[in-house]
């Protein structure tokens, strides 16, 4: 090994985790040999200077991310995360299966509740789910799609096992992060880059205006995309602009909007424009004043109504959420039974479900042991991991648990698979999870390969959530076969497409006169803060 990996043996042996480059023996995986023969031809600063210039080059292009209310570069190293061909195909497959059940089962228990019904699940656990919505209950989605858009979180555990950690078919995030990390890597590493057959990501933006597109109301056969974004002040707007552009869509605020006649239109300098569908990418309860939170200043007055008389279509669905919800996660292997009758191709982590007196009461006397999660948490946000708490943390967890048992879940402490990460001019093994993305067009849904690596920077650690201070890795899909190219599109035609297709622009703004003043202001920023799911 060069000197960058002469302590990686030593660290290795701290840990049972599985690590993606060598095996335990300390043997590289074949997988690797390409990045591993660039890496040994490099010294110290020569790996230095390449990752300093890829934070430059992010910072540059506005790819940045709010951590602890400053703005920094994303965080991305040089070392890759690399699934071999074979093995994806079958994580592609699980996350397919996995998002069809969950769309079987929003369209359900939105609907007739059948699986309560038959006994599957109780009624209560998804009518006490934070984000189930009986607003929306009883009207159908165009096309029977709700779940567009998802992003389901994979973690390898120490056997090599891939396992859904959790579900996010509400506001799903971090798509943007796979596309610049993919740029960014090919400047950083280009030997290997060129010499590997890496199957590609920049299609994601193509599937998914083609997927919103083809769930438009019906009878429309043009019809006009928007993305609905917070705001200027959401963590994730660097995404929502980068996805609008290379659409070729508008990016849209609440107050760019107006419904009339349960129709939803866009103020532009040349009027008003019909709306068909909007890709939402705000939380559900700042949506609607009218239906939801009456305070929220980032959504649409009556926009509910136009999805409910079919004249709008929301992306992803209302109501979405209650699929989230860590408690339903726990029934998610018996959905996929239930709906398609058969069984997970992925399967979940252990879960004790703690509104079982059983289950509690294992879990109280093991708090020090397990880490334990709120069920509508998001970002790393909420949850306890035992070992590193201190007792009068897990004190007032224990209270927080008995007060409010539907509230929390608990699961094994995982040893969450290790890739070698650059950390103070060597490189460590550092717990990384999986996050790949999948759109669905109401025929197929269609996996992203490889999706978004997130890795914990300080060793040991295992919050890789970008908003607790973790980074990211670009992810390879590698075919052996070469069948796939390495190449990076330099053209840009969805934002060529957009400057095309209408001369038309969104009526700034800042034009508007509903926040004049410095409370309206700030209350408008803090909204936006709170308006979005957080990577």
């Amino acid at each position: 090994m060069s000197d960058l990996f002469a302590e990686y043996p030593k660290a290795m042996q701290r840990s049972t985790a599985f690590d993606e480059m060598f095996s335990p023996d300390g043997q590289l995986r074949s997988e690797y040999s390409g990045v591993n023969d660039v890496l040994q031809s490099l010294t110290v600063p020569d790996v230095s200077a390449r990752a300093e210039t890829m934070a430059r080059t992010f910072l540059d292009r506005g790819v940045t991310f709010d951590f602890a209310g400053e703005e920094r570069a994303w965080p991305l190293d040089i070392v890759p995360r690399i699934i071999p061909g074979e093995e994806w195909n079958s994580i592609s497959a699980g996350v397919a299966q996995r998002v069809t059940a969950l769309e079987m089962f929003l369209n359900d228990v939105y609907d007739r509740m059948e699986i309560v019904r038959d006994g599957v699940m109780p009624r209560s656990l998804i009518t006490t789910s934070a984000h189930f919505h009986r607003e929306v209950h009883g009207f159908s989605t165009p096309g029977g799609v709700r779940v567009h858009i998802s992003g389901i979180d994979l973690v390898r555990d120490d056997t090599g096992t891939f396992r859904v950690l959790e579900d996010n078919v509400r506001v799903p995030s971090g798509v943007s992060y796979v596309l610049e990390n993919r740029r960014a890597i090919a400047k950083g590493l280009p030997e290997a880059f060129s010499g590997t057959a890496i199957r590609p990501v920049e299609e994601y933006p193509r599937r998914l205006l083609s997927a919103l597109r083809r769930t438009a109301p019906e009878g429309v056969d043009d019809p006009t995309v928007v993305v609905l974004t917070p705001g200027v002040y959401n963590s994730a707007y660097f995404e929502h602009t980068l996805l609008a552009g290379m659409m070729g869509v508008e990016l849209v605020e609440g107050r760019d909007l107006v419904c009339r006649a349960n129709r939803v239109y866009m103020r532009t300098t040349e009027g008003e424009q019909r709306v068909d569908v909007i890709y939402k990418r705000l939380d559900d309860d700042f949506l609607d004043p009218l239906q939801f939170r009456a305070d929220s200043m980032l959504g649409v007055p009556g926009i509910v109504n136009a999805a409910r008389a079919g004249n709008v279509t929301i992306a992803n669905a209302v109501g979405n959420g209650v699929a989230d919800d860590k408690l339903v996660y726990t029934y998610v292997p018996d959905i996929i039974r239930y709906y398609m009758g058969e069984e997970p191709l992925i399967p979940n982590v252990d879960t004790f479900r703690l509104e079982e007196p059983e289950a509690r009461e294992e879990v109280m006397d093991r708090l020090a042991e397990l880490v334990v999660k709120p069920v509508d948490g998001s970002g790393g946000k909420g949850l306890v991991i035992g070992p590193a708490a201190t007792r009068e943390e897990l004190e007032a967890l224990r209270q927080k648990v008995l007060a409010d048992p539907r509230g929390w879940i608990a699961q094994p402490v995982l040893q969450l698979s290790t890739v070698p990460t650059l950390a103070d001019d060597t490189f460590g093994p550092r717990h990384v999870d999986l996050r790949p993305f999948a759109i669905n067009d109401g025929d197929d849904v269609w996996v992203l390969p490889g999706g978004l690596t997130r890795v914990a920077l300080t060793e040991g650690s295992l919050v890789v959530n970008s908003s607790q201070g973790g980074g990211s890795k670009d992810t390879w899909v590698v075919d052996e076969g070469g069948a796939e190219t390495g190449e990076v599109s330099t053209a840009v035609p969805w934002s060529t497409r957009r400057a095309q297709r209408s001369t038309q622009r969104v009526w700034p703004s800042s034009f508007h006169t509903d926040a004049n003043s410095s409370d309206t202001y700030d209350e408008q920023q803090q909204q936006q803060n709170q308006g979005g799911t957080p990577c």
